[in-house]
């Protein structure tokens, strides 16, 4: 994988005050420590590190592409190469987890572009992604934030990349603005523009669906 845009410059040149967190403080980096031993091509460190993230690597991939989406093993391979291999652009200035979260949402994004852009080709009239036919009816609360996900996935791919990075990391990851900005090394002013110009193609896009519309809190 390429570089991510906005990624940092060096793990080695980490120090206390480069970990700081988004909002200024934050707890101590616990896989630091991994990070620059996989870094080093430590292969002992390089699997326990991927043992302790790939977690959230998983569940990230699995929330962009959609739950039964046949891909999600082998986009999640994929995202844990990418973070092995980007860790010399990494300084720490968000976690090393938070970091890896966010190459396996890049991966994923890419991966979602690039097969719909397939699926186009071919003029596929069936869904992106599928689902286990005896899934259950989720809770209101489950169904809410899946269709939030559902829509959001198919606005994205139009998206400019650094737009459509932030909307998924805001809306499909929870992430703070300021959060945002420390992931992406852009400042929060940055964050709240590429926002603001999401959130206006959400509102262009959604405006004869009232019920979408509300699922995503776009302020009139």
């Amino acid at each position: 994988m390429s570089k991510a845009q906005g990624t940092p410059d060096s793990l080695s040149d980490a120090t206390p005050s480069a970990l700081a967190s988004e909002t200024g403080s934050r707890r101590p980096d616990e896989l630091l420590a991994l990070a620059r031993a996989a870094k080093e091509r430590d292969p002992t460190a390089a699997e326990t590190l991927l043992a302790q993230v790939g977690g959230v690597m998983l569940a990230t991939v699995r929330q962009v592409l959609g739950t039964g989406h046949p891909d999600i093993e082998d986009v999640t391979q994929e995202a844990a190469m990418a973070f092995l291999n980007s860790l010399d652009d990494f300084r720490g200035e968000c976690s090393t987890r938070r970091y890896a979260q966010r190459v396996a949402l890049f991966t994923a994004l890419s991966t979602r572009r690039r097969l719909v852009a397939q699926q186009r080709l071919i003029d596929t009239e069936g869904p992106l992604e599928s689902r286990p036919a005896d899934e259950r009816k989720s809770p209101l609360s489950d169904t809410v934030a899946r269709l939030r996900r559902d829509t959001l996935r198919k606005i994205l791919d139009s998206l400019p990349d650094v737009i459509a990075e932030a909307l998924a990391l805001h809306f499909i990851l929870g992430y703070t603005v300021d959060e945002i900005a420390a992931a992406t090394s852009a400042p929060a002013n940055t964050i709240w523009s590429r926002l603001r110009l999401g959130k206006a193609t959400l509102r262009k896009i959604l405006q004869g669906n009232r019920d979408l519309r509300d699922l995503f809190e776009v302020e009139k």
